[in-house]
């Protein structure tokens, strides 16, 4: 060994005192170290002993021994041990300050190694030592230090904490004035807020001479210094920021947000997400507010926290706009913008389950069920086809939220007619249909729903979503518009072309106007949905009403003008559905106009004749009383009635119910508009004279009229056509049973399906309502069921 060169002890105590693994921290105890060169050159001496010795290869492990020992036994007690104080601190500026001298002391006990961790950095830089696993040796002290000190924190830390953070954040927001009066406070709630902060202070809750914010922030700002240095922070403070921004975030959107369907917000919350809470999260990182200054594992800390926060952002967003979404349904178009934020949303957060189910559930709760009109739940329907084709242009969503309410409208017995009085612009709210008939180019029923073909550009094309119905085509999805999805409901068009027919019929009969460019305008558009066929009858409808009108003219021409002038709507009845059959014996008066008129018809027209249906058409009278004169319009029986009070001033119910062949009940409805309009009055009871001079002095009993009266429908019922076209079916089924004495019912529903149902004019019967309808049969005896088999009574054969 040379002179002068320190023996191995000699250098593993120089060694062990530089590095700080000795007794006492380094430096100042190890005499002649006066000088931060001079004890690196010292240090250098001695490891090069060391390496002489082979021994270089310890001192890694050995400073991390030591490290370990110190800190299980020493540090991490001691550290603990101020924290358990916090039970004794009673206010919240104590338990900070608690907090701040615990992590102060923390840092000052680990200084000497990391001052000693440096010396070793740099060695092992240079090879002078080396290391023994994978990872650097400050990766290895930093996880030492959270496995001995963090492993398991309990709750009161992880409370303190929370509060530490809370304040500093709570500090932050109302030193910032935008912030506050934007998020934090109402412009109502100004005033009063302005009066309680003159006497506390906003940010730390104390009393204005007592406000410890200024300390709070410098407590905050040293902490964060010690955790960052420590590669601590995010191990300790991430749960607690966490939980502040998003309750923030939630806050804010709620507030920004909730019941506001007409802007676009995702912008505007991108924008305060990116200058307030990622300005903030940089502040508790950086101790600092710019952004750019940050180091690049900084930057990819907060990279990091604002990718997982934007995601949390548009979570939140996507969850408010799906509870709302049966609103923004409701009020769209005026609510697409909602919509397109929900769009992006859903795009970045996968939530399109969650909204399949919460819209199911709001259709159900709020729509399905027997207090909304028909008509309300066809208007949301058709608002829901418009908003989330929307939301989705692959129709799929709306597929599956929708089925139930297409069943639910299929249990609806008057769906299909206010399907087509909202086609013809025949009822309330009926404009959105209406102005989708008279679109350009419309989608043909006929074919749009049977051709797999997608006419777009190949390039365009896009898969299905995963949640599609594989057995339906994407293409008919698409371009299904909001009629043909109507029409789709029953599966059927003949359905609507029927109850179309019904509806124009009963129109015509009810206004009885020879004025039809409406009705023509739409039966046009019809037929470019439906198909020219199968509006033909239709066309004979309106048909027969320009003839009428003809005809009338031509009549009246040849006529001396008579006491009652006749107009007449003459009918192919061949191509009309059903009417209303009721008894009526008309005035000898009008019963003679009429035969006049048949005579006259029979005369222009060869070979034909009229069979008239007196209970049906308008009746416009002058009833001239001794001190006033009434003009009203009425039905035939109405008139019938009142022309009877000519001939005598009094009748009885019978004795009218007799003369016009009209049932007593059905006769007393009648005459209730009579009473309404002080024309007749019932004294004594089932008794009904004139009323000539108005009895203004004398109060009158209000009589009621029923609200059908006024909107009874020239056409049979449902039941009525039904029933009339199972006799029909009846007939063929008798003559069938006669030729091949026993069937069973699949094959006479069969031979009626091959034979008897064609046309528009019959409706198809399923194999339920046959089966049902012939058992009605057997009960009535006119039917024999045996052995799986239908045959007539041997009385009948």
């Amino acid at each position: 060994m040379a002179a002068g060169e320190p023996g191995l002890a000699a250098a593993w105590s120089r060694l062990s005192a530089g590095l700080g693994l000795g007794l006492g921290p380094p430096g100042p105890e190890v005499p002649g170290l006066e000088s931060h060169e001079f004890l690196e050159d010292e240090l250098r001496a001695a490891l090069e002993v060391l390496r002489r010795y082979s021994l270089h290869s310890m001192i890694v492990e050995w400073f991390m021994e030591v490290f370990q020992v110190d800190l299980q036994g020493k540090i991490a007690a001691e550290f603990w041990d101020f924290i358990t104080q916090r039970e004794n601190m009673v206010t919240e500026q104590q338990r900070s300050k608690l907090l701040h001298d615990a992590f102060c002391m923390l840092n000052q006990r680990l200084a000497p190694y990391m001052h000693s961790l440096k010396y070793l950095e740099t060695w092992l830089e240079e090879g002078l030592i080396n290391t023994v696993g994978p990872g650097t040796l400050r990766d290895k002290v930093y996880n030492m230090v959270k496995a001995v000190l963090f492993f398991s924190s309990v709750q009161p830390f992880q409370e303190i904490i929370h509060e530490f953070y809370t304040r500093a954040f709570s500090i932050y927001v109302h030193r910032d004035k935008s912030l506050r009066t934007r998020d934090s406070l109402s412009e109502e709630d100004e005033g009063d807020v302005d009066d309680m902060d003159m006497m506390t202070c906003a940010g730390c809750c104390s009393e204005k001479e007592k406000c410890w914010c200024g300390t709070a922030m410098d407590q905050f700002t040293q902490v964060n210094r010690t955790l960052h240095l420590l590669n601590l922070l995010e191990r300790i403070s991430a749960d607690a920021i966490t939980t502040i921004l998003h309750k923030m975030i939630e806050e804010h959107v709620a507030r920004l947000c909730r019941g506001e369907y007409e802007n676009s917000f995702l912008a505007q919350l991108e924008e305060w997400l990116e200058s307030k809470v990622i300005c903030w999260l940089s502040m508790v990182f950086l101790q600092k507010s710019c952004i750019k200054s940050a180091s690049p594992q900084t930057s990819s800390t907060l990279q990091r926290w604002r990718i997982h926060l934007q995601f949390f952002l548009y979570q939140v967003y996507a969850n408010m706009r799906i509870e709302e979404l049966f609103s923004i349904i409701r009020d769209f178009p005026e609510s697409k913008a909602a919509l397109q934020d929900l769009k992006v949303c859903l795009e970045r957060t996968n939530q399109r389950q969650q909204l399949l189910s919460s819209l199911k559930m709001a259709l159900e709760t709020r729509l399905l069920h027997p207090g909304v009109n028909t008509a309300d739940v066809i208007t949301l329907y058709i608002s829901a086809i418009k908003a989330l084709r929307e939301l989705d242009p692959s129709m799929v969503i709306l597929q599956v939220v929708c089925e139930p309410v297409r069943k639910y409208l299929r249990t609806r017995e008057d769906t299909v007619r206010q399907i087509v009085a909202g086609l013809t612009d025949d009822s309330e709210g009926s404009s959105d249909l209406a102005h989708e008939l008279s679109k350009a180019d419309p989608i043909t029923l006929e074919h749009g729903q049977d051709s797999d073909d997608d006419m777009s550009d190949p390039e365009d094309w896009l898969p299905d979503p995963v949640d599609a119905d594989p057995g339906k085509s994407g293409s008919k999805r698409r371009s299904s518009d909001i009629i043909t999805l109507l029409v789709s409901i029953y599966g059927s068009k003949e359905l609507f072309i029927n109850e179309y027919r019904t509806l124009l019929a009963d129109r015509i009969l009810h206004h009885f106007s020879y004025i039809t460019c409406r009705e023509i305008r739409n039966l046009e558009l019809l037929k470019l949905r439906f198909g020219e066929a199968q509006m033909h009858f239709c066309e004979v409808m309106l048909k027969d009403v320009a003839d009428s009108r003809r005809i009338n003219s031509h009549i009246h021409e040849e006529e001396h003008e008579g006491p009652l002038h006749l107009n007449a709507m003459i009918l192919s009845g061949e191509f009309w559905p059903p009417l209303k059959e009721e008894k009526l014996e008309l005035p000898p008066e009008v019963k003679e106009a009429m035969d006049a008129y048949t005579k006259k018809y029979e005369k222009l027209k060869a070979m034909r004749s009229l069979n008239w249906k007196p209970h049906l058409g308008n009746a416009d009278l002058e009833i001239e009383l001794a001190d006033r004169t009434l003009s009203v319009s009425v039905t035939p029986v109405h008139a019938a009635i009142i022309m009877h009070f000519q001939q005598k001033s009094t009748w009885t119910l019978e004795e009218l119910s007799d003369v016009l062949k009209v049932p007593v009940i059905a006769l007393r409805r009648k005459i209730a508009l009579w009473q309404q309009h002080g024309v007749l009055k019932e004294d004594p009871a089932d008794t009904f004279t004139v009323i000539e001079e108005e009895q203004k002095d004398q109060q009158e009993k209000m009589v009621l009229i029923d609200s059908d009266e006024e909107g009874d429908s020239a056409m049979a019922s449902q039941a009525d056509q039904k029933e009339e076209e199972l006799q029909l079916f009846w007939t063929y089924i008798q003559g069938m049973l006669t030729n091949l004495e026993s069937l069973p019912l699949e094959r006479i529903h069969t031979m009626l399906k091959m034979f008897v149902m064609t046309g528009p004019v019959l409706t198809e019967i399923d194999m339920q309502e046959l089966q049902a309808f012939l058992q009605k049969k057997v009960m009535d005896h006119q039917l024999v069921y045996s052995a799986g088999v239908y045959r007539l009574p041997k009385s009948n054969c």
